[in-house]
């Protein structure tokens, strides 16, 4: 019959005996620490992002000029801080901003 074989990934063939979870393929101590700390900080970044994400689209559910004039700045400096983080690009950032902006005034 020959050993079985199941695919992991496209074109990529395992033996049923070889593969392990949570194996950690580095070498060093400091790229362990590496990738516990990025798995840390991954977390950190998608929480901001959704939470920016949620604010963005309730300052487009606002028809009050009032409320949306005062949430625009803390939506700004949201965006500010993802971008300095590099979790989404300065442009976007600045484009989404300038979008929002729009938004408000002609509320």
């Amino acid at each position: 019959l020959g050993r079985q074989v199941f695919i992991l990934e496209t074109g990529v063939r395992f033996p049923y005996g070889l593969q392990k979870k949570n194996t950690i393929m580095a070498n060093h101590k400091s790229a362990i620490k590496r990738i516990r700390s990025n798995k840390a900080k991954a977390l950190i970044n998608k929480y901001q992002h959704k939470t920016t994400r949620s604010a963005i689209q309730k300052l487009r559910g606002l028809s009050d000029k009032k409320e949306a004039v005062k949430l625009l700045p803390y939506v700004s400096s949201l965006l500010d801080k993802l971008a300095k983080k590099n979790v989404i690009h300065k442009r976007k950032a600045s484009n989404l901003k300038s979008k929002l902006t729009k938004h408000v005034n002609s509320l």
